[in-house]
């Protein structure tokens, strides 16, 4: 069925339902799960162009991804699958484009990935 899998992750409840799905597929075709986070800092670029920290922010971002991922990597391991990680950095453009860019340069036969949520 699927081979590699790759879910896009945020550290978000929706994430969380969308990997929680993806390890229950991942199980029954013996998948690996790549786990891809994101940190997008053109939109905290643009509201903080004048500001002092802003590389401190932007360490405290990818430090928040480092660990939402290593929280993923820990959950699909506990399930006994094979798991990878992808921190990436995006300096504009969206973030959607870079998801799939990753999809295709791993691999991955299907992307789970969480709903913001906004509608029922």
């Amino acid at each position: 069925m699927y081979k590699r899998i790759l879910v896009p992750i945020d550290g978000t409840d929706t994430a969380r339902a969308g990997l929680k799905e993806a390890i229950g597929l991942a199980r029954q075709s013996k998948a690996t799960i790549r786990l891809l986070n994101i940190v997008n800092d053109f939109p905290l670029m643009m509201e903080m162009s004048s500001a002092i920290n802003f590389e401190e922010y932007r360490e405290g971002l990818q430090q928040y991804g480092r660990k939402t991922l290593e929280e993923a990597r820990s959950l699909v391991a506990s399930a006994g699958l094979e798991v990878e990680t992808q921190l990436e950095a995006l300096k504009g453009g969206r973030v959607s484009n870079a998801i799939l860019k990753d999809a295709k340069a791993a691999g991955c036969d299907l992307i789970v990935i969480g709903t913001h949520g906004r509608r029922g």
